[in-house]
């Protein structure tokens, strides 16, 4: 049955009205948090090895290593901060980035080329989404780069950071988070809407002509090829949001961390577990694709990109 044809489960929604950007909000969430939250023991290992590489000799190896000693909870260890944090995210990820790609391309800039609209509204919408996700992303890599661990739920870790640090303490890693993040979803967006367009562009017919499982598929693929060029970009940050949230000193101001951190790993360090993080994003960005671009059919609304 043709899309307009079917009956949809919350009525008509207009694009670019308050509960376009409300459902894309939600779409946000059960794109990230999910995805997120799946790959925890690849990030579990990933976060280990960027901060100790000599801890353990390979990712299988490190797997058996914690299963042996901690069962399949060891193995998940961190998952309920990520899922918490990167539904947060998500939330500002993807409904803020639909919101100012509206404002900017369409209010504000309407002759602007539209990949700086992509660029600009990606990078306004992570800008925000990270405060979200900042005190979870901060429990969780304490909780997974500390042996025994820093804390071994999100409520101990909570609570042991605002005790010792203060609320202050969650927000630590917010601008090397800033860091990672905003360029990492800059590629994201830009890089999935620009290869989506080429995309259909291959294919030779504009994008409403094909069905809507062939839409999504091309969301898929659109999404993994824009997660491999994201997990270049931003790894270099990543590595030093795990090294600061698991060896920052006590009152050791954000910069003069760095400077020190970068003096023992080197440019070399910045780039541990960079294969690990390939795979892992390039299979989760391709997943949030296609699980907010079906939320989004689901809706009655057209999937993203391709124009």
């Amino acid at each position: 049955m043709a899309l307009q044809e079917r009956k949809l489960p919350f009525g008509k929604i207009e694009p670019n009205s308050s509960k376009y950007f409300f459902s894309c909000m939600f779409g946000g969430i059960i794109a990230c948090g999910p995805t997120h939250t799946a790959v925890t023991p690849l990030d579990l290992v990933k976060c280990r090895r960027q901060v100790d590489p000599k801890i353990y000799t390979s990712n299988i190896q490190a797997w058996r290593t914690i299963f042996a000693k901690e069962g399949l909870r060891g193995v998940v260890f961190g998952w309920s901060p990520t899922f918490l944090g990167y539904s947060f995210q998500g939330a500002g990820k993807y409904g803020l980035y639909e919101y100012f790609k509206y404002l900017y391309g369409d209010q504000l800039f309407p002759e602007t080329n539209r990949t700086l609209v992509f660029l600009g509204a990606s990078a306004s919408a992570e800008f925000f989404a990270d405060m979200a996700l900042c005190p979870m992303e901060a429990i969780k890599v304490r909780m997974q780069t500390t042996l025994p661990p820093y804390a071994n739920n999100l409520r101990e870790g909570w609570s042991r950071i605002v005790a010792k640090e203060g609320f202050a303490g969650l927000y630590k890693g917010l601008y090397p988070l800033w860091a990672r993040q905003i360029p990492y979803t800059m590629t994201k967006f830009a890089t999935f809407e620009e290869t989506v367009k080429m995309i259909y562009k291959t294919m030779g017919k504009p994008k409403e002509s094909y069905s809507q499982l062939t839409q999504t598929g091309v969301s898929f693929l659109g999404g993994y090829i824009a997660g491999i060029f994201c997990a270049i970009v931003s790894h270099p940050a990543d590595v030093m949001v795990s090294k600061l949230n698991a060896d920052r000193k006590a009152g050791e101001g954000a910069m003069t961390a760095v400077s020190r951190i970068y003096g023992n790993i080197g440019f070399t360090g910045l780039w541990n577990g960079l294969g690990v993080r390939i795979v892992m994003l390039g299979t989760l960005t391709g997943f949030q694709w296609l699980i907010y671009d079906s939320f989004k059919v689901f809706l009655g609304l057209p999937t993203t990109g391709g124009h």
